[in-house]
């Protein structure tokens, strides 16, 4: 049971993109200080549940509520006040090709403040501290490898000190070294900076060991829903299967066709 105060909230959402539904009947907590999974198979639904947190999309049915404000009735300028309050690490990491690392960190900061360049440079040598990278500072993205990258993106993320972190799929790509480099930063800069943090993911391994609670998406509706070691326990053949990765079970290896032996014209031979 996750229990606390809800910084972010969904209830009874309903999207999708004409006859496509995405999500259907989705309700979830997100409690202040808390690290929290959303994961599923690809297509279930996790990234729109993010973007419906930003507000670049607005649910058809129910209601979307970070910090006890409702997304979905905000106007442009209360949406752009809400965004930045949010830090969000895009997949892949998404950094400014043309700009080097401190630059890309200071971007938020020189974009939203109106804070001297000592101050912007202290703020942004410190967060790059954080993820271990004040050294790459005068580097450009073209000479980071992949899990240095994601750790660049992490600090611009963090620049303006977040109340919402919000990661999309932050493990992609990374070999066993960076996912846990970068699966331990998530968690200690959430408790570090007292933010709360969504992470969309369908890594099992590493996000069991980091996140206080998971909801797990199929087919757009939350099927299953407690802490880590909840959801390994759990009987449901779909969770199961996703927990073990298993390759045949609810989710088919083969996809729906007709018989083989017809289809090949094998049908009725000796």
């Amino acid at each position: 049971m996750l229990t606390g105060e809800p910084l972010a909230k969904l209830s009874g959402v309903r999207f999708g993109y004409d006859s496509r539904v995405i999500l259907q009947d989705v309700s979830m907590v997100v409690p202040r200080g808390k690290l929290v999974a959303i994961m599923g198979s690809s297509g279930s639904g996790k990234t729109t549940i993010l973007r419906l947190l930003g507000g670049q999309v607005r649910p058809q049915t129910g209601t979307v509520t970070v910090e006890g404000a409702q997304v979905e009735r905000m106007s442009y300028r209360e949406l752009f006040a809400l965004r930045r309050r949010m830090g969000m690490l895009f997949q892949f990491g998404a950094l400014f090709t043309d700009m080097s690392v401190f630059d890309n960190v200071a971007f938020p900061l020189r974009e939203h403040t109106e804070l001297p360049e000592s101050m912007v440079r202290d703020l942004v040598l410190m967060k790059l501290q954080a993820v271990g990278l004040r050294g790459a500072a005068t580097m450009q993205p073209s000479e980071l490898s992949g899990g240095m990258a994601r750790r660049v993106a992490l600090a611009r993320a963090i620049a303006l000190d977040p109340m919402l972190i919000l990661y999309d799929e932050p493990f992609t790509g990374l070999d066993p070294i960076s996912v846990g480099v970068i699966g331990n930063l998530i968690r200690s800069l959430n408790d570090a900076l007292g933010a709360t943090s969504i992470v969309v993911t369908h890594d099992v391994e590493v996000s069991f060991r980091i996140v206080d609670f998971v909801y797990l998406l199929s087919a757009g509706r939350i099927i299953a829903q407690g802490t880590p070691d909840e959801i390994r326990a759990s009987t449901d053949p779909y969770v199961q299967q996703f927990v073990r990765g298993e390759v045949d079970g609810p989710v088919p290896f083969h996809f729906p066709a007709v018989d083989y032996a017809a289809d090949v014209g094998l049908g009725g031979r000796a």
